[in-house]
């Protein structure tokens, strides 16, 4: 029956994120832990921890205390691991937060977990965070910057943004580093072993079917554990181009917390993701492993055919969404990969539940996600909870240290899909093989995995709603060759309003939910194709895209 359990071949290890950096620091603390090519900044692991420690420090300083909440809104910035490691060292929960969030999807956020203070960067693409942030906390250009007060926002007590510029109502990243004594910093270090490796330490947002996001808690535990068990992959001691960005579990976990686990160096190629400065940073810093989405190797490998760099590179490891056998070819031939390595995660999990062997045959890593990692059951099941027989497609459940402890302040969520026994239900329609290698062939959601991004219809579709030319939307995935899906809008709309055009409800759009929420392909049809009950029937609707496409 499709059931596996691997106990792994080393313990696991029972350490906090910020014992962990203490490790690191003392183990190879003159090592280079992040390399921000575009920024010009190296920083070693020992620069890490002492950065980390005044800011944690400057952080209690602001009257943060154990357990609060702490927002990190930015693209991959030097500043984001050195917050991320100051958060596990002061003992808060660090709020990772989608750099392209609008004002609207921002404000549920910074309500939904009560984020008590949020740390930005200046900009994203050249919108100005602090015109958005002016939105979110109307009276905050008048504020006290150590007593932030919002009527809406009532956790929220300051907000700091990385510049050399004064933001009125705001403080500077270098300001709260610089507030604490010396005795303060040092005590950070002494408070260490009185967090638990089993607190929180991480909330990942993530869409749900009622169109708003779950806030997923993961502890420190299964973030240890995620980045000491990516060394099966090989990589331990490289260079690694992390293109992929850093609030996702993918770049955070597999990509920075590998890095203080495993002495792997992590160079980040730009601050928003940009194949050609991708291809010169692996060139330059002599990278030998690359990170990425399936649709950033198919842009590396397309910038690759122009630009001919003479590359190094050993191993590519690719998850966030599916990958075909060409895009796995083409990336082995145009980019000289001695090994493609596939993976498979989510962020209810933090990490990885499958990947690839670098010594894998083409087969493996072409057809399947993988082998199951280290320490952690799977199983496959039907839709009455009972185990299938391997080769046979079901349900993905998988149990470990590394799953959630649960949806923030969402019990009805967390027990749909976690078990007082531990078993988390993925969602994902999945066959497993008595090898232990398995193979997605569907999703039981409706999730869109757009270039590595996750989107669940049901959001777009409420939002497009809100539009008062709009009667009703419905959103479906298509086929794309780049991306992998796209997004296609189906819309009816209001009696009087057939002036209102596709182009009018990007505009809508615009401004209001993160770009890549925004459906490319926008099709205004004057009804649905419905079943008896009423109920719209989605699978026609991308039937219909196809035909049109023809």
């Amino acid at each position: 029956m499709s059931y596996i359990h691997n106990p792994g071949t080393y313990p696991l290890v029972y350490r906090t994120v910020g014992q962990q950096l203490s490790h690191a620091a003392k183990e190879f603390g003159d090592c280079e832990a992040f390399v921000c090519v575009e920024e010009s900044k190296r920083i070693t692991f020992g620069q890490l921890k002492d950065e980390a420690d005044h800011l944690a420090a400057g952080f209690r300083c602001l009257g943060l205390e154990k357990g609060d909440r702490v927002g990190i809104w930015a693209p991959n910035v030097a500043m984001w691991p050195v917050v991320m490691y100051a958060a596990a060292r002061a003992g808060l929960i660090l709020v990772t937060l989608n750099p392209a969030y609008e004002v609207l999807e921002m404000k549920f956020c910074l309500k939904k977990v009560g984020i008590k203070a949020l740390v930005t960067s200046e900009n994203f693409h050249q919108k100005d965070y602090y015109e958005k942030l002016i939105e979110i906390v109307p009276k905050l250009s008048s504020s006290d910057p150590r007593r932030l007060h919002c009527e809406e926002l009532p956790h929220l007590t300051a907000i700091v943004i990385d510049s050399e510029r004064n933001f009125p109502g705001t403080l500077r990243l270098k300001d709260v580093k610089s507030l604490p004594t010396p005795s303060q910093i040092k005590l950070i270090e002494d408070q260490q072993k009185d967090i638990s490796p089993d607190s929180a330490f991480n909330i990942q947002f993530t869409s749900g079917t009622t169109g708003k996001p779950k806030a997923t808690l993961l502890k420190h535990f299964a973030f240890i554990n995620t980045g000491m068990d990516v060394e099966r992959l090989g990589i331990k001691n490289r260079k690694i181009c992390l293109q992929v960005p850093f609030f996702h579990a993918f770049g955070m976990s597999v990509g920075l917390m590998f890095s203080v686990c495993r002495n792997a160096t992590i160079v980040v190629p730009s601050v928003h993701y940009n194949p050609e400065k991708s291809l010169r940073a692996i060139t330059d810093e002599e990278c030998s492993v690359i990170y990425g989405t399936p649709t950033m190797y198919v842009d590396l490998v397309n910038k690759q055919n122009e630009m001919r760099e003479n590359l190094k590179v050993e191993f590519a490891v690719t998850a966030g969404a599916p990958c075909t056998p060409q895009h796995f070819r083409e990336m082995k031939e145009k980019l000289g990969l001695r090994n493609v390595i596939t993976s498979f995660g989510m962020s209810e999990y933090t990490g990885l539940s499958f990947s690839s062997f670098p010594g894998d045959v083409d087969e493996e890593v072409f057809h399947t996600v993988g082998y199951i990692q280290d320490h952690i059951e799977v199983k496959v099941i039907d839709p009455r909870g009972n185990v299938v027989p391997f080769g046979t497609a079901g349900e993905l459940c998988v149990r470990g240290y590394f799953t959630m402890m649960g949806y923030w302040d969402d019990e009805e969520k967390t027990k749909e899909v976690l078990s007082a026994d531990g078993w988390l239900r993925t969602g994902d329609q999945f066959i497993l093989q008595p090898n232990g290698y398995g193979k997605i062939v569907g999703r039981l959601k409706e999730m869109i995995i757009r270039g590595g991004e996750n989107i669940f219809p049901r959001e777009i579709e409420n939002f497009l709603a809100t539009c008062p030319k709009i009667n009703e939307a419905y959103i479906v995935g298509v086929p794309d060759e780049r991306l992998g899906e796209e997004m296609c809008a189906f819309v009816r709309l209001h009696r009087g309003c057939e002036s209102f055009t596709a182009q009018d409800i990007r505009d809508f759009c615009n401004g209001k939910i993160a770009h890549f929420k925004i459906p490319r392909y926008i099709e205004i049809v004057q009804e649905f194709p419905k079943t008896v009950s009423g109920k719209i029937q989605k699978f026609h609707l991308q039937q219909q895209f196809k035909q049109k496409e023809k």
